[in-house]
C-alpha cells in the first residue's frame, strides 16, 4: 500500500526535529523546474503563483538562493497546512514515523513524489500552475506517467487521500482497480457535501490513524471513526469509500 496526500502552500524550515534520510527521487526534474523558474521575470512569477506582493517577494528571495542539496527539511515537517497539523508527525512515535516512511507519499508540483523523510526546501509551485516546461504545456504533462510509474514499482494498490488537483497527476495512469479513494463529507439534502477545510482535517487525521494502527488492508480502513466520521457501505464502492460526519 501507498498513501497519496497533497502538499500545502505554506512551508517552513525545521532542520533539527527529525533527520533527513535521503533526497527526492525526481531531483533531476526538480532541477529543470528550478532553472525555468529562475529564468522568469518577477511579474511572470507572481502571475504564475497567483499570490500577494508579500508572498511573491518571499518566494522570489527563496528562488534566488535556493539550494536543493543542503540545509534541507524532512518533507513531512516542511508543510504547514491543516492536513499536516491534524497528522501531527512531530509528536508521532518512532514506529508510526517508520510506517509513514514506508507507506506515505506526497505529490508535489515541484518535487514530483516525496517520501516523508526526503529533504526539501521551501518553494511555491502548485500542480495546476500554468508553467510550460520542456515543451510540455503544463506540469501535468511535464510529470506525465512518471509519478504513477514509480508508485507501480513500489506497490500494487494506492490509497488516494490527495485533492483532485494532485491526484490528477497520478491516478489516471494507474489501473482503476488499484486505486481506493476516500471521500469525507456531510449528508445534506440527499447527497454527500464535501467541504474543503473539513476534508483536509479528515485526511490528516486518517493518516495519523493509519499509522497508529499499522493499517495495511483496504477493508480495515472502513473502521476509521475519528472526528465523528462513519463509513457508509451503501454510499461506497470497491474503489471509493465514503465517510459521513455526524451520520445521515
Amino acid at each position: 500500500m501507498r498513501i497519496l496526500i497533497s502538499p500545502a502552500k505554506k512551508m517552513n524550515l525545521d532542520r533539527d526535529s527529525l533527520p533527513v534520510l535521503g533526497l527526492p527521487q525526481f531531483l533531476p526534474q526538480t532541477q529543470r523546474l528550478l532553472a525555468a523558474l529562475q529564468a522568469m521575470r518577477p511579474q511572470e512569477l507572481q502571475a504564475l503563483w497567483k499570490c500577494s506582493d508579500a508572498i511573491a517577494q518571499l518566494n522570489l528571495e527563496r528562488l534566488q538562493n535556493m539550494d536543493l542539496l543542503h540545509s534541507l527539511t524532512p518533507a513531512i515537517l516542511a508543510y504547514e497546512g491543516i492536513q499536516y497539523r491534524y497528522m501531527s508527525p512531530g509528536v508521532m512515535a518512532s514506529g508510526q514515523l517508520d510506517y509513514l516512511q514506508e507507506h506515505l507519499r506526497i505529490v508535489s508540483g515541484f518535487y514530483g513524489l516525496l517520501r516523508p523523510f526526503d529533504g526539501v526546501t521551501p518553494y511555491r509551485l502548485e500542480m495546476q500552475a500554468k508553467l510550460s516546461i520542456d515543451g510540455e504545456k503544463d506540469l501535468y504533462a511535464f510529470w506525465g506517467q512518471g509519478l504513477a510509474g514509480q508508485l507501480a514499482k513500489e506497490t500494487d494498490w494506492v490509497l488516494n487521500l490527495a485533492s483532485k488537483e494532485y491526484s490528477r497527476a497520478v491516478t489516471p495512469y494507474l489501473p482503476a482497480a488499484s486505486v481506493l479513494t476516500c471521500v469525507f463529507g456531510q449528508w445534506k439534502d440527499g447527497r454527500v457535501l464535501e467541504k474543503g477545510t473539513a476534508c483536509k482535517m479528515a485526511r490528516g487525521q486518517m493518516v495519523r490513524w493509519l499509522a497508529e494502527h499499522g493499517i495495511a488492508a483496504p477493508k480495515d480502513i472502513q473502521n476509521f471513526a475519528d472526528l465523528d466520521y462513519q463509513f457508509h457501505p451503501e454510499l461506497s464502492g470497491e474503489n471509493q469509500y465514503v465517510f459521513i460526519q455526524g451520520g445521515c
